[in-house]
C-alpha cells in the first residue's frame, strides 16, 4: 500500500516509515522540509495522489492557545478535503488519551477539535488517542519550574513509549480501520509528580519534585484520572523500568 505519513520526520512519523517500509508499504514522509505543508495547503493534493492511507502524527510548532487551535484545525480541513478528493480509503489521526475531559488546555482543546473535523469529513478513519510519552517528561519537568523546583499535579497519568506508539499507528494503518477510537497506553499508572520525580532522579537531576493540587499541567488542572486509559484501551509492553534500560 502506498501510505502517506504527515509529520513523517517526527519522533513518532519516523519510526512509523520505518515501520512500515520494513513491512512492504510504499511509506512516504511528508513535512514542511518535503515541500508538504499541511497549513497553507503546498504539496497536500500532490502527495497524496495515488495514496491508499493518510496517517497523521503532525504537531503544531508553537503551542499557545490561539496557535495550535488554528494548527489543528486548518491542517486537517487541508487533509480531509484532499484525502476525499484523492480517494484516500483510511484516514489514521494521533489524538491524546482525556483530551475531551479537560477543555481547559487549550492544546487538548485543539485536538478534539482535530478529532471532530475527522469524524465530520465522511472519510474512513481511525483515531488513536494515546497518553503521554516517557520521552516528553523531561519536558514536562522543564515547563513545570520555577526557582529550581518541579510543581506538577498529583493527577493519574500512565505514560507509553514512542516507539510502543509507532507500532500502534503503523499496524493500524496497514490494517482495517477502526471507524472510531482506539485507546493505549502503558502498563503502569503512575501519578504525574511521581513519575517525573522517578525520571529525574534516574538523570541524576537534583530538581526537588513537588505534588501541588493547585499546580497545572499545560493550562488545565488534574486531579483524578483523565490522563488515565479507559477500560478495554490496549495496554503496551514497555514499562518505565524497559525504557530506561534501553538507554533512555
Amino acid at each position: 500500500m502506498r501510505i502517506v505519513v504527515i509529520g513523517g520526520t517526527g519522533l513518532i512519523g519516523s519510526q512509523v516509515v520505518r515501520r512500515l517500509g520494513e513491512h512492504g508499504h510504499d511509506a512516504v514522509p511528508a513535512s514542511p522540509n518535503s515541500g508538504v505543508n499541511t497549513v497553507t495547503g503546498e504539496g497536500v493534493k500532490e502527495v497524496l495522489q495515488g495514496a491508499d492511507v493518510l496517517v497523521d502524527v503532525s504537531n503544531s510548532p508553537s503551542f499557545a492557545d490561539d496557535d495550535v487551535l488554528d494548527f489543528f484545525t486548518t491542517a486537517t480541513t487541508n487533509l480531509t478535503r484532499a484525502a476525499a478528493e484523492a480517494g484516500v480509503g483510511h484516514y489514521v489521526a494521533l489524538s491524546i488519551v482525556g483530551a475531551d475531559e479537560l477543555p481547559e488546555s487549550g492544546y487538548l482543546r485543539a485536538k478534539v477539535a482535530q478529532e471532530e473535523l475527522i469524524r465530520e469529513s465522511g472519510l474512513t478513519y481511525s483515531i488513536i488517542r494515546a497518553t503521554q510519552f516517557f520521552e516528553f517528561a523531561g519536558a514536562i519537568a522543564n515547563s513545570a519550574t520555577a526557582d529550581g523546583v518541579v510543581r506538577l499535579p498529583h493527577g493519574g497519568v500512565q505514560p507509553v513509549a514512542a516507539s510502543d506508539v509507532a507500532a500502534v499507528v503503523a499496524r493500524t494503518a496497514a490494517t482495517a480501520p477502526v471507524g472510531g477510537v482506539l485507546e493505549i497506553g502503558g502498563p503502569e499508572e503512575f501519578t504525574m509528580d511521581g513519575w517525573i520525580r522517578t525520571v529525574l532522579a534516574r538523570r541524576e537531576d537534583e530538581r526537588e519534585v513537588v505534588g501541588d493540587p493547585e499546580a497545572e499541567y499545560f493550562g488545565t488542572s488534574l486531579t483524578g484520572k483523565q490522563l488515565v486509559p479507559n477500560e478495554g484501551a490496549q495496554l503496551q509492553p514497555t514499562s518505565l523500568e524497559d525504557w530506561f534500560a534501553a538507554g533512555n
